[in-house]
């Protein structure tokens, strides 16, 4: 008989487990409300391991909202690459259309919006600047929109995180209908 060898995850691969519970188990009670402990057991891991592959929470934390952030960005970056043309409207409008897509994946959504809710830990707010700072320049050199178009893209993807986060679409009232218009 051949013997059977287990093989064991790469550091990488239990960062990458990591990451894919983590997001789940942050994005139903938020920073303050979920443990190390509770992340390590969502992942299969100890603790103490969980401690080897991120320096601390706060760092675990800011990586899950870097992820987020690429996620925007890659989502983006197909949503552009489709459209023919170069006006900023349609360019503008086609990225619109992603950031709906990816934020309907509630997980993203609660993930970035806690983060923004721990934004005094600093470096969980640096993490949040960068990820708005990413997603500013990276519209603006794809679309070619002006400040006003681009502020505009912004303040719109904002309400559509109200929209998404308290449910709207189910609600049938005047309200919500105004903001889901």
């Amino acid at each position: 008989m051949e013997a059977r060898t287990r093989q064991r995850s790469t550091a990488d691969e239990r960062r990458a487990t990591v990451m894919r519970t983590a997001i789940t188990t942050f994005a139903e009670r938020g920073y303050y409300g979920t443990s190390t402990m509770d992340v390590a057991k969502a992942a299969g891991i100890s603790q103490g391991y969980l401690y080897r592959l991120f320096k601390d929470k706060e760092t675990l934390f800011a990586a899950l909202v870097d992820h987020c952030s690429d996620r925007l960005r890659e989502s983006a970056a197909a949503a552009a690459a489709a459209v023919r043309g170069t006006d900023p409207e349609a360019v503008l409008e086609a990225m619109a259309g992603s950031y709906g897509e990816v934020i309907a994946d509630r997980e993203v959504l609660m993930i970035l919006l806690h983060a923004q809710c721990s934004a005094s830990e600093p470096v969980i707010g640096e993490a949040v600047r960068s990820c708005y700072a990413k997603q500013v320049e990276y519209v603006r050199a794809v679309s070619g929109a002006s400040e006003e178009q681009l502020r505009r893209y912004f303040a719109d993807g904002l309400l559509r995180n109200v929209v998404v986060a308290i449910d709207a679409a189910s609600v049938d009232a005047p309200w919500a209908r105004t903001l889901r218009a």
